[in-house]
């Protein structure tokens, strides 16, 4: 239910994963006055196998259309990407990327990867990879993963890696990124923040998963929020 009254924030989840990878961050941002969205990405009609970047996209920006107010975007990993794609359509007050998936034109790009239609991150997932997604994280974070994961598109992820191209947001923007990220490099998310003249955060010690469900994921989300709380009330007023 989304409360008018209070600023409004849309998190978007990383690929294979859920709303439920920002837990933590929603009860902090909850605490401290916000009304969160954090849905789960939904697959095309015809699977998660025909989905594609915009699929996610579309349903994004009908969550901010649904929040009746410009909304902070918060994204994860892909959702990162995700909240940029939209920027432009739904004009949020400002944008939180967490280890973001950088769009086209960000050097160094990803290795290209054969993917299979169906990526089984959910169907063959195992604790033992999870644990070591999540070094930063305590037992009870990493099997609450574990169970959640799914299956993701192999397309939409190639086109990810490939890159997509997006226009910069002329809104705030904050860049979080894990000093130990393999997925998506912190030097990649620097690079990403010059281009947008975005604020950056280098949060040593992280890992990909780190900022949402590790061990500081609280602290990080209680940071973030300073940093977005006078920022959006800035911009609120400009907004459309």
């Amino acid at each position: 239910m989304i409360d008018h009254e209070r600023p409004q924030a849309v998190f978007i989840h990383g690929a294979g994963a859920g709303g439920w990878e920002w837990t933590i961050w929603q009860r902090v941002f909850d605490a401290l006055g916000w009304s969160v969205l954090a849905p789960d990405l939904a697959p095309a009609d015809d699977g998660i196998g025909a989905t594609r970047i915009e699929d996610y996209a579309g349903q994004v920006a009908a969550w901010c259309d649904a929040s009746k107010t410009p909304a902070l975007l918060v994204g994860a990993s892909l959702g990162g990407l995700l909240a940029l794609i939209v920027a432009t359509r739904v004009q949020p007050t400002a944008l939180v990327l967490v280890n973001p998936v950088a769009p086209a034109g960000i050097e160094p790009r990803p290795a290209r990867r054969d993917y299979p239609d169906l990526v089984p991150w959910g169907s063959r997932r195992s604790l033992r990879s999870t644990q070591r997604a999540l070094p930063d994280g305590d037992d009870a974070a990493r099997l609450f993963a574990f169970r959640r994961w799914r299956d993701e598109s192999g397309a939409l992820l190639g086109d990810a890696c490939a890159g997509i191209a997006v226009e910069a947001p002329r809104r705030p923007v904050l860049v979080l990124a894990s000093e130990h990220d393999d997925e998506c490099p912190a030097s990649v998310s620097a690079a990403l923040a010059v281009h947008l003249r975005a604020d950056f955060r280098l949060l040593h010690g992280a890992s990909h998963l780190g900022p949402l469900l590790g061990r500081d994921a609280a602290t990080i989300a209680e940071d973030t929020w300073r940093w977005c709380a006078g920022r959006v009330a800035f911009v609120r007023g400009k907004a459309r």
